[in-house]
């Protein structure tokens, strides 16, 4: 059960690192274009890959604290709920252009951020 409760905390923690995060970055923008999910994203595919690579190679962590950070925090950091929901929001609108847009960007960035931040934890 103590298992349960520090991934519940961690997944809170994880949840308002985000939503700070994703309002700061959007506030900061006049656009429809979702960047702060966006960002959220590719920063929390970029810090996941970190923490995979440098606990599985560098650093001696137990199975538990690496499921209370990999799914309590970072799987409430991300959002693909957020995503699909902000991208079929742009359709109903008809911005097609930023929909397409955003699906393109937050997989290409995801998938890059995650191989660099696996390989930055390597080298950690």
């Amino acid at each position: 059960m103590t298992k349960v409760l520090w991934i519940a905390l961690a997944g809170a923690l994880g949840t308002l690192a985000r939503y700070g995060l994703s309002k700061l970055v959007q506030e900061s923008t006049e656009s429809l274009f979702p960047w702060g999910t966006l960002a959220v994203n590719v920063l929390g595919c970029l810090v996941f890959g970190v923490l995979c690579s440098a606990m599985g190679e560098r650093f001696a962590v137990s199975p538990q604290t690496r499921t209370i950070l990999l799914v309590g925090f970072m799987g409430a950091f991300t959002t693909f709920s957020t995503f699909a929901f902000e991208t079929g929001e742009l359709i109903r609108e008809g911005s097609w252009l930023l929909a397409a847009g955003n699906m393109t960007a937050s997989n290409i960035l995801g998938l890059t951020a995650l191989l660099v931040g696996l390989a930055l934890g390597r080298l950690i």
